[in-house]
């Protein structure tokens, strides 16, 4: 906790918070993640790990870390993930250590998982989760968006449609819901859900010092 004398405001320490967002494709999720990191300079995107090749234009260390078979299984048998999976002969993961670094620093992680991976975070770090569930106004309106983007052909639209039934039956597993009718709006939504839950007393270690400081006993 600090008392910055010439502006008057006080600063207490606070812990970061794991944010996930979870959705069917074409829902939202991210072009909302895109404009929550634009516009919060404290919240960061969480890096997987992942043993698939590096595509043109990609980063190590920025798009995915890149790593060997091998090394992952070890990582995995250490217990250093904080969720893992595979998919079409990959292997995905978080690893624990530099998201506990940011979290330890006070900003936020957001997290682009699906209801697997947000229940193995759930169970890995209960205390420091905080998971959103972005639906679309309707079924019809989902198809019309994925149509829209122009990026798919109407079978991999037809296939993404089918797994959106299955992705949306986790709804209730979530803490929040927000319907993605108009973007601003879940956009704002989302921060004001940021901002209660960075109020949360037990993510504000540094408000014990605070009160005592006061003369207030515990």
């Amino acid at each position: 906790m600090s008392n910055d004398k010439d502006s008057g405001a006080v600063t207490i320490s606070r812990r970061g918070l794991m944010l996930v967002l979870s959705s069917p494709s074409g829902a939202g999720k991210s072009t909302i993640s895109r404009a929550l990191l634009k516009r919060d300079s404290h919240i960061t995107m969480s890096v997987s790990m992942t043993t698939r090749p590096m595509r043109p234009g990609e980063t190590d260390g920025e798009d995915y870390i890149f790593v060997d078979q091998d090394t992952f299984d070890g990582m995995v048998a250490g217990g250093e993930f904080l969720e893992h999976a595979t998919v079409f002969d990959n292997s995905y993961g978080t690893p624990k250590a530099p998201v506990e670094k940011v979290l330890g620093q006070g900003r936020d992680v957001l997290f682009d998982v699906d209801w697997q991976g947000t229940q193995e975070l759930a169970s890995n770090a209960p205390k420091d989760l905080v998971s959103v569930f972005i639906l679309p106004p309707s079924i019809e309106e989902l198809e019309r968006r994925l149509h829209t983007r122009a990026q798919d052909s109407d079978e991999v639209v037809k296939k993404r449609m089918a797994k959106a039934t299955s992705e949306m039956s986790h709804w209730s597993d979530y803490d929040y819901i927000i319907v993605n009718e108009d973007v601003d709006e879940s956009v704002a939504r989302v921060e004001t859900i940021l901002a209660a839950e960075r109020l949360k007393r037990i993510r504000q270690p540094g408000m014990v010092d605070f009160v005592r400081a006061m003369g207030v006993s515990q």
